[in-house]
């Protein structure tokens, strides 16, 4: 009889050792769920920022670009007409001091438009570095410093 007590005691012990098992499981399958889903938003912020990032720097290549292309269409146009005319008027003028001093001007306009275009593409270039170094710069560094909890985009609104 006291075995059977003893045994029932132990039984019982052994059950509601079971059960607070059982429940420290339920909480720590929800504790985990709470930190996987934390984990997936902090992901899903580092990845956005990192997104706008890049969508900025593809921007600005972008520019870059359309501007020194811009530019070297527009140069090859202009170099077509200014030889199409300086051609002309080598081709049909009958004074020769005419044609030495039209040689001359052409020798200057290619030289200065040259120039011209060459300075085009270097500000270009130059501001392209300037905007990568002002703003693709601090937002980089705005998305390195930003602490784990902290909230927001990559363009600083919170």
């Amino acid at each position: 009889m006291i075995t059977t007590a003893i045994a029932s005691a132990l039984l019982l012990i052994a059950t509601g050792g079971l059960c607070y098992a059982y429940w420290q499981l339920l909480l720590c399958r929800r504790q985990t769920r709470i930190l996987n889903s934390h984990r997936r938003a902090a992901n899903s912020a580092i990845q956005k920022s990192r997104m706008d990032l890049m969508e900025v720097r593809n921007r600005a290549r972008l520019l870059e670009d359309s501007v020194s292309g811009g530019a070297s269409a527009v140069e090859k146009l202009h170099k077509a007409i200014s030889n199409t005319t300086f051609g002309l008027i080598d081709l049909f003028s009958r004074d020769e001091e005419f044609r030495k001093s039209a040689r001359k001007a052409r020798e200057t306009h290619d030289e200065t438009s040259q120039q011209i275009y060459r300075t085009v593409r270097t500000t270009n270039k130059a501001l392209h570095i300037l905007a990568d170094t002002l703003i693709i710069g601090k937002a980089e560094k705005r998305i390195v410093s930003r602490k784990p909890g902290e909230k927001g985009s990559a363009d600083g609104s919170r």
